[in-house]
């Protein structure tokens, strides 16, 4: 016979979590990290199983051979964009200089 009933521990611990800050505060640090990381890994498994069907379209257009063999990815080199440069910030009328005064003569 057990000291204490699961059921009764469950909702003393329950109590415990609701009422105590400390207890929040770990309570939601932990589900934040766990969302996060079910995202990170929803992420993960997308990519790979892009990654496998890519490579076995490729593979299937490889072996087929003749005209469409590569890909078009492949077989065009892309093009790099030219960076925009920024526009330099003018001083403000306050940090201008003044021009110099000519010597008085």
């Amino acid at each position: 016979m057990a000291l204490i009933e699961r059921e009764i521990a469950v909702l003393v611990g329950t109590t415990v979590v609701a009422l105590s800050p400390k207890a929040r505060s770990v309570a939601r640090k932990g589900a934040v990290y766990g969302l996060a990381g079910a995202l990170k890994v929803g992420d993960v498994v997308s990519s790979t199983a892009r990654g496998a069907a890519r490579g076995a379209r490729e593979g299937v257009q490889g072996q087929s051979g003749g005209a469409g063999a590569e890909s078009p990815r492949a077989s065009k080199p892309r093009a790099s964009k030219p960076r925009a440069s920024k526009p330099r910030a003018s001083k403000p009328a306050a940090r201008r200089r003044a021009p110099k005064a000519a010597a008085a003569s």
